[in-house]
């Protein structure tokens, strides 16, 4: 009668191995990359409705909002900005998904050219590890060593720090109005 019994028996580590494999893999799901939408909500429904020549920046605003940015050096270039990105342990954010529309008005406020941009026309830019030297940083021994000359007052322990009670030189005179009680009574 052993064979029954082992057959429960493995039916049952079957049935805990299948149980435990639903729970990693929901679990790797619940521990996924959260997606977290950045910037503005850009809809192609919106955006397609503006046409160059006959749009205006009142248009621009009424249908997408304020832009997320102006150009550096023309007021006259919208950028609007989308992104989802996700957290990368120990890494800057994952970026998923980038959406740009870049609309360029003329002067009288009129709306010139539309541009739409998306991840694919991202330039991918390397850090570099080095320093730019600045003039006045790097000091030689000798200014290690002369550093501190005229520095030195011997008033100093005798005058008081003028912070909240001071340190009890001959000049400190708690009594006096104001100042953190620095100051001069008769």
């Amino acid at each position: 009668m052993t064979p029954p019994r082992k057959n429960k028996t493995s039916r049952l580590k079957s049935v805990c191995g299948a149980l435990a494999t639903v729970l990693v893999l929901s679990g790797c799901q619940a521990f996924g990359p959260t997606p977290t939408p950045r910037g503005s909500l850009l809809e192609p429904e919106e955006y397609s409705q503006l046409e160059p020549g006959t749009s205006t920046r009142a248009d621009a605003i009424d249908l997408m909002g304020s832009p997320t940015t102006k150009g550096a050096f023309d007021d006259n270039i919208w950028i609007y900005i989308s992104m989802t990105t996700h957290l990368v342990p120990m890494d800057f954010p994952g970026v998923m998904k980038q959406d740009l529309v870049v609309l360029k008005f003329n002067s009288a406020g009129t709306l010139e050219s539309m541009r739409t941009l998306n991840i694919k026309d991202a330039k991918h830019v390397a850090m570099i590890n080095e320093i730019t030297p600045t003039p006045g940083t790097k000091i030689n021994a000798l200014q290690q060593i002369l550093g501190n000359v005229g520095r030195y007052n011997p008033m100093q322990n005798m005058m008081g720090s003028g912070a909240a009670g001071g340190q009890g030189g001959m000049f400190n005179n708690s009594s006096g109005p104001g100042h953190f009680g620095s100051g001069n009574s008769l």
